[in-house]
């Protein structure tokens, strides 16, 4: 990724790396909880609410080439079942390591007169703006790649019943009585058989009933 137009330290998201140095081997850890920005997770399928609290542990270390970013993020994450459609809370734990490059310098460590020489390999790597980096689009891939793209309430979830709807782990005796769709025609046909038996029956009864009379 391309160096920020510009860093905005009080951003939550964006960390000062000034107090660890440039010297190789150096050390620095954090821990902050920050409130989740917009659209954390897989939109439409399972989130961290805006807003809801997510705690950042990080470890700096001060490599040739930059600043080695390695941490854990930890979320409570909502969505719904796939199966049944019922509410799922999930704790994430997300975790991730990145190269945050010093401008001034190439992926061995060499300083460069000007960095973003070469565009392709700028588009893959994290930069360093004036000692600062910016942990959100880091964090977003690691959330991501941690949550569920297939959430369930529980993994032998039955889901819901494909002619009525009904939740089917409220009730698992819950079923209708199937009708195979290959005598269906057969016992239309045999309805209309019993029908017309029976107005036969009927009309045979009649022409007895008026027999009887003309006879009396």
């Amino acid at each position: 990724m391309a160096p920020n137009a510009r860093l905005d330290h009080r951003n939550p998201l964006v960390f000062d790396t000034h107090e660890l140095g440039r010297r190789p081997g150096a050390l620095q850890r954090l821990t902050r909880t920050i409130d989740a920005p917009a659209d954390l997770g897989i939109q439409g399928v399972i989130a961290v609410p805006e807003g809801a609290p997510v705690e950042l542990e990080l470890r700096l270390e001060s490599v040739m080439e930059g600043v080695l970013v390695t941490g854990t993020a930890r979320a409570q994450a909502e969505g719904e079942c796939v199966r049944c459609l019922e509410p799922v809370g999930l704790e994430l734990e997300a975790d991730f390591q990145e190269l945050f490059s010093y401008p001034d310098a190439d992926d061995r460590g060499r300083v460069i007169a000007e960095p973003g020489d070469d565009a392709e390999d700028d588009e893959d790597r994290f930069f360093l703006e004036d000692g600062l980096f910016d942990l959100e689009p880091l964090l977003r891939d690691a959330v991501v790649l941690a949550l569920p793209m297939q959430p369930v309430c529980q993994e032998d979830c039955p889901g819901l019943c494909s002619e009525c709807g009904a939740r089917l782990a409220d009730d698992p005796d819950h079923h209708h009585d199937a009708v195979d769709i290959r005598w269906a025609a057969l016992q239309g046909l045999a309805g209309s058989l019993e029908d017309g038996e029976k107005d036969e029956m009927s009309g045979a009864d009649a022409e007895a009933g008026v027999d009887e009379k003309q006879e009396k």
